[in-house]
């Protein structure tokens, strides 16, 4: 039975959609996974839709390699779903700030003709709130001209800039999915305890924190619970961040932006997070073009930006989105809340990686991998942590980095840096 009146089936939907059309499609923990399939089961039908997403999870069905005109990824920051995809004739992506994707639709520089969205059910107002990913949906939704959303009572409620009413939504499909779940804790290796340790140590109390996305993040986290009174100001947490809540040690009283509330614009991890943000007035879910704002971010005193690398060259250039001319991830928000937490006042931003790859390889090197992006410049790194210590690059020559980056590489691959460093900056280097 039918609880809305505009509810229709999922093929009834995405009918809408027609061939040469832009799609958004909402990311992270909230893909609309029933409207991403039933889109891709139209394949046979409709020609060069593209779409546009940041990351995403789950199984992306109109990805499916036997249509390759049918569908073509447009990605603003790419997932292990669409990597194959992003790297092939099947798509591209858009190296762009988090901060800056909201004006690319404000300004219809890249134009949207229908959102795909998943939503909780409306209050008694009718109000929706876009629940676990706020980021770019919100001004998503804003600029297309048809909105089709999935709504589930399993999606939290979460407050902020999300909440969506039912007249704003041209067509609704109903259904009860579970959210993915991601455990990054799980997967904290050795190394990246050791990471946490040495950045906890430089932590001070009334910090204000960033993290990015993965299990470093959960391992900092993990070796902050002797800290008073620290704040979140982040584009992204995981469980990590709410076990600190429920402890007292996030309280977010030293803020001067938003104090009392952790600020967040998408979350992913266990369903016990997905129900603590539910309906959670601690905190608020906003838009990224405020949240990643370098200026707001650096208003809160004692910021700490942790980010991490794919790799990291002896003078500081950190690549953090591409394994040479291989697309793996994106710019997103690191540059944002590097730059905020070096405009804070005592802030702390930090490039924190493990050493060397899986395969034993040095992520510290003494070039760039050909064709690999740099996200941060080495201008704007200030501290370097591997599981080997910390690397202070402020105010630091060219040789002086070399030598800070060579002590925290891992000592199998020192000697080799050192040659190249020597053969770099010739006998001084010694």
């Amino acid at each position: 039975m039918k609880k809305y009146p505009n509810s229709v089936s999922a093929e009834e939907a995405v009918c809408h959609i027609k061939s040469g059309q832009k799609v958004f499609v909402q990311g992270s923990a909230a893909t609309p996974l029933i409207l991403t399939k039933a889109l891709g089961d139209r394949s046979a039908s409709l020609k060069h839709v593209e779409i546009i997403s940041i990351s995403t999870l789950g199984e992306m069905h109109l990805l499916h390699p036997a249509y390759p005109e049918s569908f073509y990824i447009n990605s603003l920051f790419v997932s292990a779903n669409t990597r194959e995809a992003v790297n092939d004739e099947r798509g591209d992506y858009i190296p762009i700030f988090l901060s800056e994707i909201p004006r690319l639709f404000n300004q219809k520089i890249l134009p949207l003709d229908v959102a795909l969205i998943h939503v909780s059910p409306p209050d008694k107002h009718g109000f929706c709130s876009l629940g676990v990913s706020v980021d770019i949906t919100r001004s998503a939704v804003k600029n297309s001209g048809y909105v089709i959303a999935q709504v589930n009572p399993l999606m939290p409620r979460s407050l902020g800039e999300g909440l969506i009413h039912l007249s704003e939504i041209d067509a609704l499909v109903e259904v009860e999915q579970a959210l993915p779940i991601v455990d990054y804790a799980s997967v904290i290796s050795e190394e990246e305890t050791q990471i946490g340790k040495y950045c906890s140590s430089i932590i001070e109390d009334g910090a204000t924190l960033q993290m990015g996305i993965g299990s470093l993040p959960d391992a900092v986290m993990k070796e902050l619970g002797n800290h008073k009174n620290l704040g979140v100001h982040t584009e992204m947490f995981s469980d990590g961040v709410m076990s600190l809540i429920q402890k007292g040690i996030i309280n977010n009283s030293c803020k001067k932006k938003h104090r009392q509330k952790t600020i967040t614009t998408f979350v992913i991890g266990s369903r016990a997070l997905y129900d603590f943000v539910d309906d959670n007035p601690q905190i608020a879910f906003l838009e990224t073009d405020y949240v990643n704002d370098a200026y707001v971010i650096g208003k809160n005193p004692k910021m700490v930006a942790i980010n991490s690398a794919i790799e990291i060259d002896i003078t500081g250039q950190v690549c953090s989105d591409s394994i040479g001319t291989f697309q793996y991830s994106g710019v997103g928000g690191q540059m944002d809340f590097i730059r905020g937490a070096t405009l804070s006042a005592g802030g702390k931003p930090i490039i924190a990686l493990s050493s060397t790859t899986h395969q034993g390889d040095s992520k510290i090197v003494s070039f760039l991998k050909p064709g690999a992006g740099v996200v941060t410049t080495r201008a704007h790194v200030h501290y370097v942590i591997t599981e080997y210590g910390i690397a202070y690059l402020f105010g630091k020559n060219l040789m002086q980095r070399a030598y800070a980056l060579i002590a925290i590489a891992h000592p199998k691959h020192r000697e080799g840096l050192e040659r190249d460093a020597f053969a770099r900056f010739g006998p001084r280097f010694l």
